[in-house]
């Protein structure tokens, strides 16, 4: 048997412990493939597929390198510590330690290229179903499958270096230990238990305060709190795992009611040297399954605002202008000629919109006329505006502000033509776009509106007023393609520091073919990243578990042999593994639900939309996933310590 063969078998005989992360690295390949596969896509053009932007695409690819990158240096360490005892009996039948190095380098090059090879064959195989996905969700005409060799050198590049490159760190860089350490096989762990109180605390203290700083979260605050929320969770969780975990095991084992009681002992005991001997391990789990639910949580808000878009957008086409736009004809026409010609039907309803100064808060007040308002309000069928001389009415700006302007009486007088409002009501639906008409809009009479002569007292530095054109449109997700030049024209302005142009355009159609492809690019993105943080979480308990196996079935063996039966054998092992992966999984779904509660406040301020719903949703769906790799861990972990 030559040296390569034996190395081939080695792998074959320790497929156990080898499957996971074999698993983990195959279905990272698999991911990165058919990513690759789209990037390299010949209907790509300067980085666009469609009219996507494939940015994220690329975030992803790097996310999923740097990853496997220290997936694989984690699981080396783990397989060498996992082996340690068939290494001992290597070397003390004679082989050399520079074989032994080359052994494992070989052993791990053997998986890694069989993970690379398969994860390219199972991605190349799934690109074309994942083409049709992706050509459907982005409204594409066509997305064939191709064959190209910059996908499979880039994905075999990328793999095959982290392979060669980690394995020969981790051998250079492990421990020289004696033969008759490495018989003795993987350590139990350190049975001294070490901890500060003063650590304890900081891990608790640090953790809660991220919490409170992302619950008190305002817009203006967002940017500041963004930065240093990650930093204070971070190093509490780290020393919550390694410190706080065994303060709050030892303080429970100090309870005779809690500790004596049935069969509480002996998990609480193991407990103390689990979270001992793994606490950074359990660091790690958390802050990658954190990124995982966050992944997942995101889509759900991305989930939430598509669905929503409609709503708060009622408007299909939006034309707003200054009172002397010079364009404002040419452009009204085209985007009418535009409709006709597609065949769309549409309500147009033109307003002209004055701004005044309210004496009651001495700032600007922007004035609708009421037979304006009901020409667009019989359009969308809500029930008309009935005012007097002398009357005026709120113009919400979002679902909030009804409830809130529906309280409000105000007394004011139009300063520029001393007309005097009173205003006690609130219109109960949204009628435009809050980016659209300022937080400052009323609606007034026919006859007060004409009496507005003379012109807001800012002219002519500042704009009187404007004309505003809007197109209702049943079918406006078919506006894609009506006001592109325009569109164009005010995209370009906006990349400016000054915005000069004298009319504003908004498409609501093309704005939603943008988000929708979007929220659909990053599901895929970010599904497929969320299946390899948990895929890789849950592999990092799963090598912790094997790597002191044989000392666990010594332990469930000397149990069996005083009388323990098969039931209390397998509460026993629930109690043992229970910790180990709910424990950082659920601090991983604490860590998530606070920053939600962070966005979900700003998104209400922002554009007034509720994630609850979406967001339970997934997560739920998160928890029964890890409840079912719970179940198959334990299943695989009762068979092994009863052999």
């Amino acid at each position: 048997m030559t040296f390569h063969q034996f190395a081939y078998r080695n792998v074959i005989r320790n497929l156990r412990i080898y499957a996971a992360f074999f698993m983990a690295s195959f279905f990272s390949v698999f991911v990165f493939f058919i990513y690759s596969m789209l990037m390299f896509h010949p209907k790509i053009d300067r980085g666009f597929l469609g009219n996507v932007p494939i940015l994220w695409m690329v975030v992803a690819e790097i996310i999923l390198v740097l990853f496997t990158w220290f997936f694989i240096f984690y699981s080396m360490k783990a397989f060498l510590e996992a082996r340690s005892k068939e290494f001992g009996i290597l070397l003390h039948l004679g082989m050399e330690r520079r074989q032994l190095s080359k052994l494992v380098f070989l052993e791990t090059i053997i998986i890694g290229v069989m993970s690379i090879v398969l994860g390219i064959i199972f991605g190349y195989s799934f690109s074309k179903f994942f083409f049709m996905i992706v050509r459907e969700i982005l409204m594409l005409d066509e997305l064939p499958l191709y064959l190209s060799w910059e996908p499979f050198v880039l994905t075999f590049a990328v793999y095959l270096s982290a392979f060669i490159v980690i394995s020969m760190v981790s051998v250079h860089f492990s421990p020289q230990r004696k033969i008759i350490d490495l018989m003795q096989g993987p350590k139990g762990g350190n049975y001294t238990v070490t901890y500060t109180k003063t650590r304890t605390l900081l891990g608790i203290v640090l953790i809660l305060l991220g919490y409170w700083l992302s619950i008190v979260m305002t817009r203006t605050s967002l940017y500041s709190f963004s930065i240093l929320i990650p930093i204070l969770i971070t190093f509490g969780t780290f020393y919550f795992f390694s410190d706080s975990t065994q303060y709050i095991v030892e303080s429970l084992k100090k309870k005779k009611i809690v500790y004596w009681k049935n069969s509480r002992m002996l998990p609480l005991a193991e407990q103390t040297f689990i979270l001992k001997n793994n606490g950074k391990m359990f660091f790690v789990v958390t802050m990658v399954s954190t990124l995982a639910f966050l992944s997942v949580g995101l889509l759900s808000t991305l989930s939430s605002y598509t669905s929503q878009y409609d709503k708060l957008n009622p408007l299909g086409l939006i034309y707003k202008g200054h009172i002397d736009n010079p364009y404002e004809g040419t452009h009204v026409s085209t985007l009418v000629s535009q409709l006709e010609e597609r065949g769309l039907s549409y309500h147009l309803t033109r307003f002209t919109v004055k701004k005044q100064t309210s004496s009651y808060t001495q700032y600007e007040v922007e004035v609708f006329r009421e037979s304006d308002i009901n020409s667009l309000l019989f359009s969308y069928g809500y029930p008309m505006v009935r005012l007097s001389e002398g009357e005026g009415m709120f113009i919400p700006y979002t679902e909030e502000s009804i409830k809130k302007l529906s309280k409000r009486t105000i007394e004011t007088v139009l300063v520029e033509n001393n007309i005097p409002i009173k205003i006690d009501q609130v219109y109960p639906k949204l009628i435009f776009p809050g980016s659209i008409v300022s937080l400052n809009s009323i609606i007034i009479s026919d006859e007060d509106f004409a009496k507005l002569v003379n012109p807001y007292k800012g002219y002519p530095n500042v704009e009187p007023g404007y004309h505003l054109f809007t197109f209702d449109i049943p079918q406006w997700i078919e506006t894609t393609d009506i006001g592109l030049s325009i569109q164009q024209n005010v995209s370009a302005e906006y990349l400016k520091d000054e915005y000069l142009l004298p009319y504003y355009f908004e498409n609501a159609g093309l704005n939603y073919s943008y988000i929708l492809s979007t929220y659909s690019l990053f599901t895929l993105v970010g599904l497929l990243v969320a299946a390899v943080f948990l895929l890789a979480a849950g592999s990092f308990i799963y090598f912790k578990l094997h790597t002191n196996l044989e000392n666990e079935k010594r332990k469930f063996d000397a149990l069996k042999r005083m009388g323990i039966s098969d039931n209390e054998l397998k509460s026993l092992v629930t109690k043992h593994l229970f910790p180990q992966f709910f424990l950082p999984w659920g601090v991983a779904l604490s860590h998530s639900l606070f920053a939600f509660i962070a966005i979900q406040k700003v998104l209400k301020n922002v554009a007034n939309i509720s994630i609850v719903k979406e967001l339970i949703f997934a997560l739920l769906f998160l928890v029964l996933i890890q409840v079912i790799y719970f179940y198959l861990i334990r299943w695989r972990y009762i068979a092994h310590v009863r052999d």
